[in-house]
Protein backbone atom coordinates (compact mmCIF):
# COMPACT_ATOMS: atom_id res chain seq x y z
CA UNK A 1 0.00 0.00 0.00
CA UNK A 2 1.20 3.25 -1.18
CA UNK A 3 2.16 5.59 1.72
CA UNK A 4 0.02 8.55 2.15
CA UNK A 5 1.34 12.17 1.24
CA UNK A 6 1.71 14.66 4.41
CA UNK A 7 -1.53 16.59 5.24
CA UNK A 8 -0.66 19.97 3.76
CA UNK A 9 -2.97 23.10 2.72
CA UNK A 10 -3.08 22.31 -0.71
CA UNK A 11 -4.01 18.70 -0.26
CA UNK A 12 -6.36 19.97 2.12
CA UNK A 13 -8.20 22.22 -0.36
CA UNK A 14 -8.14 19.91 -3.09
CA UNK A 15 -9.86 17.02 -0.95
CA UNK A 16 -12.35 19.90 -0.49
CA UNK A 17 -13.14 21.15 -3.88
CA UNK A 18 -13.78 16.79 -4.12
CA UNK A 19 -16.00 16.90 -1.69
CA UNK A 20 -18.01 20.39 -3.02
CA UNK A 21 -17.92 18.76 -6.62
CA UNK A 22 -19.53 15.20 -5.41
CA UNK A 23 -22.19 16.81 -2.95
CA UNK A 24 -22.29 20.84 -3.45
CA UNK A 25 -20.86 23.06 -0.53
CA UNK A 26 -23.23 22.24 1.81
CA UNK A 27 -21.47 19.25 1.85
CA UNK A 28 -18.42 20.53 2.38
CA UNK A 29 -18.12 20.23 6.72
CA UNK A 30 -14.92 19.66 8.76
CA UNK A 31 -16.34 16.31 9.36
CA UNK A 32 -16.82 15.44 5.44
CA UNK A 33 -13.56 16.76 4.50
CA UNK A 34 -11.72 14.69 7.30
CA UNK A 35 -13.46 11.62 6.07
CA UNK A 36 -12.42 12.35 2.65
CA UNK A 37 -8.64 12.75 3.73
CA UNK A 38 -8.78 9.80 5.97
CA UNK A 39 -7.75 11.88 9.33
CA UNK A 40 -9.20 13.51 12.24
CA UNK A 41 -11.22 16.27 12.18
CA UNK A 42 -8.75 18.51 14.56
CA UNK A 43 -5.71 18.13 12.47
CA UNK A 44 -7.53 19.54 9.86
CA UNK A 45 -6.99 22.77 12.08
CA UNK A 46 -3.12 22.39 11.17
CA UNK A 47 -3.42 23.80 7.79
CA UNK A 48 -6.92 25.82 7.78
CA UNK A 49 -8.12 27.42 10.71
CA UNK A 50 -11.69 27.15 9.71
CA UNK A 51 -14.36 26.87 7.18
CA UNK A 52 -14.83 30.07 5.78
CA UNK A 53 -10.73 29.74 5.36
CA UNK A 54 -11.52 26.54 3.10
CA UNK A 55 -14.16 27.70 0.98
CA UNK A 56 -12.09 31.13 0.18
CA UNK A 57 -9.16 28.54 -0.87
CA UNK A 58 -11.16 26.73 -2.98
CA UNK A 59 -13.21 29.56 -4.80
CA UNK A 60 -9.41 30.70 -5.02
CA UNK A 61 -8.80 27.92 -6.82
CA UNK A 62 -11.64 27.24 -8.97
CA UNK A 63 -10.30 30.94 -10.21
CA UNK A 64 -6.82 29.59 -10.61
CA UNK A 65 -8.76 27.27 -13.36
CA UNK A 66 -10.11 30.19 -15.53
CA UNK A 67 -7.79 31.28 -18.64
CA UNK A 68 -6.65 34.75 -17.90
CA UNK A 69 -8.06 36.81 -20.92
CA UNK A 70 -5.11 35.94 -23.31
CA UNK A 71 -2.25 38.30 -24.06
CA UNK A 72 -1.45 39.99 -27.96
CA UNK A 73 -5.03 39.79 -28.48
CA UNK A 74 -8.19 42.35 -28.94
CA UNK A 75 -10.22 43.03 -26.13
CA UNK A 76 -13.32 41.21 -27.79
CA UNK A 77 -11.58 37.99 -28.83
CA UNK A 78 -9.82 38.09 -25.24
CA UNK A 79 -12.99 38.26 -23.15
CA UNK A 80 -14.42 36.30 -25.17
CA UNK A 81 -11.75 33.27 -24.09
CA UNK A 82 -12.01 34.58 -20.89
CA UNK A 83 -16.10 33.73 -20.84
CA UNK A 84 -15.47 30.09 -22.35
CA UNK A 85 -12.98 29.27 -19.93
CA UNK A 86 -15.07 30.11 -16.92
CA UNK A 87 -18.49 28.55 -18.21
CA UNK A 88 -16.26 25.24 -18.54
CA UNK A 89 -14.75 25.83 -14.99
CA UNK A 90 -18.25 26.25 -13.97
CA UNK A 91 -19.40 22.97 -15.58
CA UNK A 92 -16.58 21.27 -14.02
CA UNK A 93 -17.92 22.82 -10.23
CA UNK A 94 -21.13 23.90 -10.60
CA UNK A 95 -20.93 24.58 -7.04
CA UNK A 96 -18.93 27.50 -7.11
CA UNK A 97 -20.85 29.93 -9.26
CA UNK A 98 -23.15 30.71 -6.12
CA UNK A 99 -20.01 31.86 -4.06
CA UNK A 100 -17.76 33.09 -6.40
CA UNK A 101 -17.91 36.66 -5.64
CA UNK A 102 -19.16 36.10 -2.02
CA UNK A 103 -15.57 35.98 -0.84
CA UNK A 104 -14.45 38.50 1.94
CA UNK A 105 -11.01 37.29 1.58
CA UNK A 106 -10.02 37.03 -1.77
CA UNK A 107 -6.95 35.15 -2.67
CA UNK A 108 -4.16 35.54 -5.32
CA UNK A 109 -5.46 33.98 -8.30
CA UNK A 110 -8.74 35.34 -7.70
CA UNK A 111 -7.21 39.00 -7.85
CA UNK A 112 -4.91 38.76 -10.36
CA UNK A 113 -7.87 37.45 -12.37
CA UNK A 114 -9.83 40.33 -11.84
CA UNK A 115 -6.57 42.40 -12.29
CA UNK A 116 -6.11 40.88 -15.49
CA UNK A 117 -9.79 41.28 -16.69
CA UNK A 118 -9.64 44.77 -16.13
CA UNK A 119 -6.05 45.16 -17.59
CA UNK A 120 -7.56 44.14 -20.95
CA UNK A 121 -10.72 46.35 -20.78
CA UNK A 122 -8.64 49.78 -19.96
CA UNK A 123 -5.88 48.61 -22.54
CA UNK A 124 -9.32 48.42 -25.09
CA UNK A 125 -9.76 52.23 -24.47
CA UNK A 126 -12.42 51.50 -21.92
CA UNK A 127 -13.08 54.31 -19.76
CA UNK A 128 -13.25 53.52 -16.10
CA UNK A 129 -17.13 53.37 -15.89
CA UNK A 130 -17.67 51.79 -18.73
CA UNK A 131 -15.03 49.43 -17.83
CA UNK A 132 -16.86 48.24 -14.55
CA UNK A 133 -20.03 48.13 -16.23
CA UNK A 134 -18.41 45.44 -18.56
CA UNK A 135 -16.97 43.38 -16.01
CA UNK A 136 -20.46 43.13 -13.98
CA UNK A 137 -22.57 42.44 -17.10
CA UNK A 138 -19.86 39.61 -18.54
CA UNK A 139 -19.75 37.91 -15.37
CA UNK A 140 -24.02 38.38 -13.98
CA UNK A 141 -24.09 36.76 -17.76
CA UNK A 142 -21.98 34.22 -17.20
CA UNK A 143 -22.86 33.12 -13.47
CA UNK A 144 -26.44 33.22 -14.73
CA UNK A 145 -25.88 30.83 -17.50
CA UNK A 146 -23.88 28.30 -15.38
CA UNK A 147 -26.56 28.42 -12.66
CA UNK A 148 -28.95 27.76 -15.83
CA UNK A 149 -27.04 24.71 -16.75
CA UNK A 150 -26.50 23.34 -13.35
CA UNK A 151 -29.94 23.29 -12.34
CA UNK A 152 -31.22 21.71 -15.72
CA UNK A 153 -33.14 18.60 -14.28
CA UNK A 154 -31.92 16.45 -17.56
CA UNK A 155 -28.86 16.56 -19.98
CA UNK A 156 -29.30 20.06 -22.76
CA UNK A 157 -29.46 17.11 -25.44
CA UNK A 158 -32.96 15.67 -24.06
CA UNK A 159 -34.41 19.20 -23.62
CA UNK A 160 -36.83 18.67 -26.76
CA UNK A 161 -37.72 15.30 -25.86
CA UNK A 162 -38.58 15.98 -22.21
CA UNK A 163 -40.62 19.15 -23.03
CA UNK A 164 -42.59 16.98 -24.91
CA UNK A 165 -43.26 14.64 -22.58
CA UNK A 166 -44.20 17.13 -20.12
CA UNK A 167 -46.47 18.89 -22.20
CA UNK A 168 -48.10 15.46 -23.64
CA UNK A 169 -49.72 15.56 -19.84
CA UNK A 170 -51.88 18.65 -20.61
CA UNK A 171 -54.88 18.76 -23.05
CA UNK A 172 -54.33 19.44 -26.12
CA UNK A 173 -54.18 22.70 -27.15
CA UNK A 174 -53.87 24.62 -23.75
CA UNK A 175 -50.26 25.23 -24.69
CA UNK A 176 -49.30 25.40 -28.55
CA UNK A 177 -46.76 28.24 -28.07
CA UNK A 178 -44.54 25.95 -26.16
CA UNK A 179 -45.54 23.07 -28.34
CA UNK A 180 -44.91 24.79 -31.75
CA UNK A 181 -41.70 26.30 -30.52
CA UNK A 182 -40.26 22.97 -29.17
CA UNK A 183 -41.07 21.09 -32.34
CA UNK A 184 -40.17 23.35 -34.77
CA UNK A 185 -37.07 24.74 -33.41
CA UNK A 186 -35.60 22.46 -30.50
CA UNK A 187 -35.87 19.10 -31.65
CA UNK A 188 -34.54 20.04 -35.09
CA UNK A 189 -31.42 18.90 -36.15
CA UNK A 190 -28.56 21.21 -35.02
CA UNK A 191 -29.84 22.70 -32.37
CA UNK A 192 -28.07 23.17 -29.08
CA UNK A 193 -29.12 24.51 -25.83
CA UNK A 194 -25.50 25.10 -25.38
CA UNK A 195 -25.23 27.84 -28.29
CA UNK A 196 -27.37 29.88 -26.79
CA UNK A 197 -24.26 31.19 -24.63
CA UNK A 198 -22.42 32.44 -27.89
CA UNK A 199 -25.47 34.09 -29.21
CA UNK A 200 -25.94 36.34 -25.70
CA UNK A 201 -22.16 36.89 -25.42
CA UNK A 202 -22.28 38.22 -28.98
CA UNK A 203 -24.94 40.74 -27.94
CA UNK A 204 -23.23 41.59 -25.06
CA UNK A 205 -19.66 41.77 -26.99
CA UNK A 206 -21.88 44.05 -29.69
CA UNK A 207 -23.05 46.47 -27.11
CA UNK A 208 -20.19 46.97 -25.67
CA UNK A 209 -18.49 47.79 -29.02
CA UNK A 210 -21.01 50.23 -29.75
CA UNK A 211 -21.25 52.04 -26.59
CA UNK A 212 -16.89 51.96 -27.10
CA UNK A 213 -17.04 53.50 -30.19
CA UNK A 214 -19.98 55.88 -29.17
Amino acid sequence: MAKQAPLSRERVLAAAVRVADAGGITALTIRSLAQELGVKPMSLYHHVPNKEAIVDGIVDAVFAEIDLPPAGTDWRTALRHRAHSARDVLRRHPWATAVMDSRAHPGPATLRHHDAVIAVLRGGGFPFALAAHAFSLLDSYVYGFALTEAALPFEPQEIGEAALDFLAQFPAGDYPHLVEFTREHVMQPGYAHGAEFDFGLDLILDGLERRLAG
